[in-house]
């Protein structure tokens, strides 16, 4: 596992408006293929911010963001486009799932909108599958319990087989045993299919799962530790 997959250098992230926010102060952070990161710290330190940024969902101000060698920077808002709809797989904490759409259908939805539409029904099926979710491929999200929409948000999340899971708060809106579910699942995809795992929380609980947890104030990286998962 000593391939680098994602890596920032001096990254700052600033809101211009009657006072200028700076969010992200010069963060310096390397995460190798297959590892499963936890980014803690208080409300308003950067967690979110850090995530949108090293994913490309939000531009950076200065600094350096690099995925599989490849400079973010450096590419358009379409390639960036790109890049996350064939490397990366996205889940929040309040689902975004479309309520017209079944399950199965919201989780072939990113390949339809990617143009691979061979096979993605089957594709979708296998993701449910995977999450434990084979007798609700029919269930729209209004006939299921909050964890199993997030259960539909993992597999829509890992329908086009991605290098990369970004997860923010994916247990905030979860029950105790809702919430264990989800990182068992997680932590399965992670050491069976190696995806490597960014995941945002508050709970200790859920942070203590992972192998390295970043704890972030004030837009730093306080401490880098290793959890030993």
């Amino acid at each position: 596992m000593s391939t680098e997959m994602i890596r920032s250098k001096k990254l700052h992230k600033s809101y211009e408006g009657e006072v200028e926010v700076h969010a992200l102060r010069g963060i310096d952070l390397s995460i190798k293929k297959g590892e499963m990161i936890a980014i803690m710290g208080p409300s308003g330190c950067g967690k979110t911010t850090l995530l949108n940024c090293l994913s490309g969902l939000d531009d950076i101000s200065d600094g350096y963001v690099s995925i599989g060698g490849e400079d973010l920077n450096a590419l358009s808002d379409n390639k960036k486009t790109e890049m996350r709809a064939s490397r990366m797989g996205f889940v929040f904490q309040f689902y975004n799932l479309l309520p017209v759409l079944s399950a199965v259908e919201n989780v072939e939805l990113p390949l339809l909108l990617a143009g691979r539409t061979k096979d993605a029904r089957k594709k979708a099926e296998k993701a449910l599958d995977l999450v434990g979710l084979s007798d609700r491929y029919e269930h729209r999200p209004s006939a299921l319990s909050g964890g199993e929409r997030q259960r539909v948000t993992i597999a829509r999340a890992i329908v086009n087989e991605p290098d990369i899971i970004w997860a923010d708060e994916p247990t905030g809106d979860l029950d105790t045993e809702s919430s264990d579910k989800i990182m068992d699942i997680l932590c399965e995809l992670n050491e069976k299919n190696g995806h490597t795992m960014i995941l945002v929380t508050h709970e200790d609980r859920v942070a203590e799962r992972a192998e390295r947890i970043i704890h972030m104030e004030s837009g730093v990286i306080k401490r880098d530790q290793n959890n030993g998962a």
